[in-house]
C-alpha cells in the first residue's frame, strides 16, 4: 500500500483514526496501530510480514539480554548477533545477486545469479533495529520491556516502508506515553497534505519530463544518445528536482502521519538545495540515513591516525551501497565521499570564504551531477549521460527538442524550483509577528491545503500507480 493513493486516503487512514481514537486505552491503541501496519505492509507481500517479526523479535530479545548483563561477554554477543543477523539478512536479500554476478564476472565462474525479491523497506527497519541495539548497549536507552511497544515501533506503517529511519531514543517517551493535541491534529494533517501535494503534483510531473528526455530507465528505453548539451543538463536538474520532492514529500507524510498519532519524528529534509558546501547538502538531504552513518559507522576505532579520511570512505562506500546493488550507486557514495573529503582538506574556514554564487554554483553543479549517476545505474548509459554534459556524444548544443521541453514545462520548472527553496517558511514567519497578517496567512493556508488535497485526489482518480521512488530501497 502506497500514501498517494485514494484507498488509503479515503478508507484506510480513517477506518485506522476511528479505530485509534474510539478508546483511551494505551495498549489497545498500541494494537490497533500494530494491526493496521501489518495490513500496510502485507497489502502487497502478506509474507514479508514474517521477515519483519522476526527481526523485531530478535532485537527486543538482544536488548533483554543487554539489559540483564550490560558489563558482561552476554551484551556483546547481543550486539555482535543483531549486526550479524540484521547485516545478514539486508545482504541475503539485497546483494545476493550483486555479489555473486560480480564474482562470475571477475573469477570467471558459471554460478547461477540468483533474483530475490526485496522486502519492500527493509533497508529501513534493519537500520532503525541496529541503532536500537547499539543505543541499549551504549546505555543511550533503556531497552524496551514490552515486545508489543516495541514491535509497534518496528512496525509503525508511517516511517515503516521508505523512512525516515526513527530511532527508538527519538520517540521512546512517546512509545510508553502519548497525546495528540489539536494542534498535533492540525500540523500533521497539513503536513500530510504537502506531502501529497509535492509527490502528486510535482514529483509525477517531473518523472514524466525526465522520461520525454533521458528515455524510461526501468523498461530499457533510453533518449540519452540524442539528446544535446542542455537538454542533457536540464535533464540531470528535473531528476534532482523530481528525487527531492518524491522523497521529501513521503517524508512529510511520514511525519505527518506520526504527528496524528502523537510521535515526534525528527525533520528527514531541510531544504538543500539552498547548501553552500556538500557537507552542508548532506546535513538537509536524508538526514536520518546520513546521521545513522555518522553515529554507527564513523567511530569504529579500525582507521588509526587516518581515522577521519578511512572512516569517510567506508561511510560513503556504504551509502551508495545502502542505496542499490548496483555499481552507479556505489560510485555516486564515493563520489559525494570525495568531495567532503575535499572540503574538510580546504577547511571550513576557507570554504566560507568562498563568494555566494561561486558557492552556489560549485555545489549544484555537483550535486545536479550525482543525481545523473544516481539515474543511470546502467554503466554505458552512465558514460553517454557525462558525455552528452560536454557534448562528446555528437549532439548539437541546443536543439529545437529540448527547447520545446523546456517552454512546454517552464511553469513546472518554476513551481518546483520556488518550492524547493524556504520562500514559505519565511514568509510565514515574518506573517506571524503581526496578528492580523498571522491570520490572513493562516486562512490562506486552510484554502491551499483543500485545493491541494482537491488537485491531488483528481490526479490519482486516473493514475491509481503511485509508488514512490524510495521503496525499492
Amino acid at each position: 500500500m502506497v500514501f498517494a493513493d485514494l484507498f488509503f486516503l479515503y478508507f484506510f487512514l480513517p477506518v485506522c483514526l476511528i479505530c485509534y481514537f474510539i478508546t483511551r486505552n494505551a495498549t489497545i491503541r498500541n494494537i490497533v496501530l500494530i494491526v493496521f501496519s501489518m495490513i500496510f505492509y502485507a497489502w502487497g507481500e502478506p509474507v514479508w510480514v514474517s521477515i519483519l517479526c522476526v527481526s523485531a523479535l530478535v532485537d527486543y530479545y538482544n536488548g533483554r539480554v543487554i539489559e540483564k548483563h550490560p558489563e558482561g561477554w552476554q551484551a556483546k554477543m547481543a550486539l555482535a548477533w543483531s549486526l550479524i543477523f540484521n547485516l545478514g539478512l539486508l545482504f541475503g536479500f539485497k546483494y545476493t545477486g550483486f555479489f555473486v554476478e560480480n564474482l562470475n564476472n571477475a573469477a570467471g565462474l558459471g554460478l547461477p545469479v540468483p533474483h530475490i525479491k526485496l522486502p519492500i523497506g527493509i533497508s529501513f527497519y534493519t537500520f532503525q533495529t541496529i541503532s536500537y541495539t547499539i543505543d541499549c548497549y551504549w546505555g543511550k536507552v533503556k531497552p524496551q520491556k514490552s515486545f508489543l511497544k516495541f514491535l509497534m515501533y518496528v512496525s509503525l506503517f508511517p516511517q515503516l516502508v521508505a523512512g525516515p529511519i526513527v530511532r527508538y531514543s527519538v520517540i521512546a517517551e512517546e512509545i510508553e506515553d502519548r497525546k495528540t493535541t489539536i494542534n498535533d491534529l492540525s500540523e500533521g494533517f497539513s503536513r500530510i497534505i504537502l506531502g501529497l501535494g509535492k509527490k502528486v503534483l510535482i514529483a509525477n510531473s517531473l518523472s514524466t519530463v525526465v522520461t520525454s528526455l533521458f528515455g524510461d530507465a526501468d523498461n530499457g528505453y533510453s533518449a540519452i544518445d540524442s539528446l544535446s548539451v542542455l537538454g542533457t543538463w536540464y535533464g540531470a536538474i528535473l531528476v534532482g528536482l523530481w528525487y527531492y520532492f518524491d522523497f521529501s514529500g513521503y517524508s512529510d507524510i511520514a511525519i505527518g502521519l506520526g504527528r496524528i498519532f502523537g510521535f515526534h519524528f525528527d525533520e528527514n529534509f531541510k531544504y538543500p538545495f539552498i547548501c553552500k558546501t556538500i557537507s552542508e547538502f548532506w546535513q538537509r538531504w536524508h538526514i536520518s540515513l546520513s546521521s545513522f552513518f555518522r553515529d554507527y559507522v564513523l567511530y569504529i576505532p579500525i582507521f588509526g591516525k587516518r581515522r577521519k579520511y578511512g572512516g569517510l570512505f567506508l561511510v560513503w562506500f556504504l551509502t551508495g551501497l545502502w542505496h542499490g546493488a548496483s555499481w552507479n550507486f556505489v560510485f555516486w557514495g564515493l563520489y559525494y565521499g570525495l568531495f567532503i573529503m575535499m572540503e574538510m582538506m580546504i577547511g571550513k574556514k576557507k570554504m566560507k570564504k568562498m563568494p555566494v554564487p561561486a558557492a552556489h554554483i560549485y555545489t549544484k553543479t555537483i550535486i545536479f551531477l550525482g543525481f545523473g549517476i544516481f539515474y543511470f545505474e546502467s554503466l554505458p548509459k552512465l558514460c553517454k549521460f557525462f558525455k552528452g554534459l560536454v557534448g562528446l556524444n555528437g549532439n548539437s548544443f541546443c536543439d529545437s527538442y529540448t527547447a520545446n521541453i523546456f517552454m512546454g514545462n517552464i511553469f513546472l520548472f518554476i513551481i518546483a524550483i520556488f518550492f524547493s527553496m524556504p520562500v514559505i517558511p519565511k514568509l510565514r514567519e515574518k506573517a506571524f509577528r503581526k496578528p492580523g497578517s498571522a491570520y490572513i496567512f493562516q486562512s490562506a493556508g486552510v484554502i491551499s491545503n483543500a485545493l491541494i488535497l482537491l488537485a491531488s485526489s483528481l490526479l490519482l482518480l486516473n493514475n491509481t500507480n503511485n509508488p514512490f521512488l524510495y521503496f525499492r530501497f
